[in-house]
């Protein structure tokens, strides 16, 4: 081919390359996309670990090693990361592993780790995510953490051997049980003092507040029951047998809409579903073995029990209380905490 001929078809196939190249480079056109997965976190007691579960796939999808002795797991707000409460193996001793581990959730890596007091076990978070308050069981006392210095900003005394902890989800209030003085210390967030204690039923394990943050629901495991606190008057309202008076309760857990409450039954190997004014048990379902910590789905269509005796999940339909699933998990599964 001649250079006229050459010159005289350079125009086209310029035009032609930048054609191609621009619809190559072009954006498809939006459609659906792929919904993530709702991942579950596992915190195995015995095995160090954390196992991190496809909710819908029912199967362990990565584990993550932390060290220490995870119990306490929270998902913070925005759901980026994972909190986890370490203590060291050695008792009534503040080792190098009393920390609360933070966890990526993207990568699935631990990305730092914040002092928390001795002996770390249950904690919540501040709605904005800026407050940590956790409950230190070996000294008797509480630690609110400051997470954008990684500071404890205060140490309160609470009950004799603190554990569970709830933040109020309005932020005015975090909520600590004490196994041995039956109470429940109330933590007014703005001042980091306590403001009132309450009496409850022996051994409480755990608390949980409702989306309106006018009740509060404390388990008692050597009383068998679940007792609803008014959060304006810091009173008693009424106290529920759980599983025919077979309940040892330890997890305690409210649907987004506040209709129901879950409760993980321990040694029972059950679980009850108890009304919002927590007066009536609705239903009382079987689980794998010791079920200790319990989380509901987000969409409020799935119930999560960590059972502690057979190292597995249990996936319950929260409608019909049918198994959905039981997962394989760690050594000890303690508790669970749910993605968005």
């Amino acid at each position: 081919m001649n250079r006229t001929v050459n010159r005289a078809m350079r125009g086209p196939v310029l035009l032609l390359a930048l054609a191609w190249t621009g619809t190559a480079g072009a954006q498809r056109p939006a459609g659906p996309q792929p919904a993530r997965p709702t991942l579950a976190f596992v915190s195995n007691e015995r095995a160090h670990t954390i196992s991190v579960l496809d909710v819908d796939a029912a199967r362990v999808v990565a584990t993550i090693l932390v060290g220490g002795r995870p119990r306490g797991i929270r998902i913070a707000p925005g759901g980026r990361h994972v909190y986890v409460a370490l203590s060291d193996d050695a008792p009534r001793a503040e080792g190098s592993r009393d920390a609360i581990a933070v966890i990526e959730v993207a990568t699935r890596r631990v990305v730092a780790r914040h002092p928390a007091g001795s002996d770390p076990e249950q904690f919540d978070l501040t709605p904005d995510g800026t407050v940590l308050y956790a409950s230190n069981e070996d000294a008797g006392t509480a630690s609110a953490v400051d997470l954008r210095t990684g500071r404890v900003r205060a140490t309160m005394i609470v009950g004799i051997e603190p554990e569970g902890v709830a933040v109020a989800p309005d932020g005015r209030r975090a909520y600590v049980t004490a196994e041995t003085s039956n109470t429940v210390s109330v933590i007014d967030t703005r001042t980091n003092t306590v403001t009132g204690n309450v009496l409850v039923d022996a051994r409480p394990r755990a608390v949980a507040v409702s989306p309106d943050s006018r009740r509060v629901y404390v388990t008692a495991e050597i009383g068998g029951t679940l007792t609803t606190v008014d959060a304006g008057t810091l009173e008693p309202t009424g106290t529920v047998e759980l599983d025919r008076g077979e309940g040892k309760p330890v997890g305690v857990a409210v649907s987004s809409d506040g209709r129901r409450v879950y409760v993980a039954n321990g040694r029972a190997n059950s679980v009850s579903v108890v009304d919002a004014g927590g007066t009536k048990v609705l239903a009382n379902w079987p689980v794998g073995r010791r079920p200790w910590g319990l989380a509901v789905t987000h969409d409020g269509r799935k119930v999560l029990t960590a059972n502690g005796g057979s190292d597995d999940v249990t996936i319950l339909d929260a409608a019909t209380g049918r198994v959905l699933g039981t997962v394989k998990v760690g050594a000890g599964p303690w508790g669970v905490a749910i993605t968005r």
